[in-house]
């Protein structure tokens, strides 16, 4: 079960990721080309392919840190007129926590940026440790801490502005099996607590069937829009219907090989 205060849910009619005729071209030469898809606010997309086919690409153009050489995105309306924290919110690959900061100082970097109180700070801290069973932790530095504490961190410290749109690049690819099954759920949970609009971009079928209530496979030079699914399976590991498991995975790894 998930823990934690309740939030109230969000209005997840509207589309909150719009991408019309997407391309970027490095020295000329495409990555992505013609790419198109629209991504409902609250809900996930894992977007999936082989590496080097610009899926992190993808992410820092939503993300606003690259921009297109042609095509439009859309990232939602407008923030809540109450709403101080930021809107978007990038889970990296690599941590991305600073060493020579505690366990609280890296959470509450974000709100310090945006001039939360250090009270208030402070307790937002607390809550999200609790949240991440990592309660204790306040004052350990990142070297002190397990690679699956590091990066429950990494997430939580996104998390802790309650951003609208969460973007992950491959945020468990380095952690061993038992542990990336764990912060797959732990992220699952969190998305049900707060149903952030989420890309998750991943090299792992499995990861993307759990946790993408929408699966895009990208594939080819440039990367093109291969396949969309909309995925019956979504945050069950061992989803009932194994015949619709099985065929949804066989689309998939299809996909993966299309040259």
């Amino acid at each position: 079960m998930p823990i934690g205060p309740k939030r109230p849910q969000r209005d997840v009619e509207a589309a909150d990721i719009q991408v019309e005729g997407l391309c970027r071209d490095y020295d000329g030469v495409p990555v992505l080309a013609d790419l198109s898809f629209t991504l409902p606010r609250g809900e996930t997309l894992a977007v999936i392919g082989p590496s080097g086919c610009g899926k992190s690409t993808l992410l820092y153009l939503l993300a606003g840190l690259d921009t297109p050489t042609r095509g439009h995105i859309r990232m939602g309306g407008p923030p809540r007129a109450n709403r101080k924290q930021g809107r978007i919110a990038f889970v990296l690959q690599d941590y991305g926590l600073f060493p020579w900061k505690t366990v609280e100082d890296n959470l509450a970097l974000p709100l310090a940026l945006h001039g939360v109180p250090a009270s208030a700070r402070k307790e937002a801290v607390r809550n999200m440790l609790e949240e991440l069973g990592l309660s204790g932790l306040e004052e350990r530095y990142p070297i002190q801490l397990s690679g699956g504490q590091r990066q429950r961190i990494a997430i939580g410290r996104a998390l802790i502005t309650e951003p609208e749109i969460l973007l992950m690049d491959e945020p468990f690819s380095s952690l061993d099996a038992l542990t990336r099954e764990h912060l797959q759920s732990t992220v699952l949970s969190l998305w049900q607590r707060r149903r952030p609009t989420c890309v998750l971009v991943t090299h792992n079928v499995a990861e993307a069937v759990f946790l993408g209530k929408h699966v895009m496979v990208l594939n080819g030079h440039p990367a093109r829009r291969i396949l969309w699914l909309d995925n019956p399976c979504f945050g069950n590991a061992s989803c009932q219907d194994r015949d619709t498991h099985f065929a949804l995975t066989r689309q998939i790894y299809e996909a993966l090989t299309e040259n």
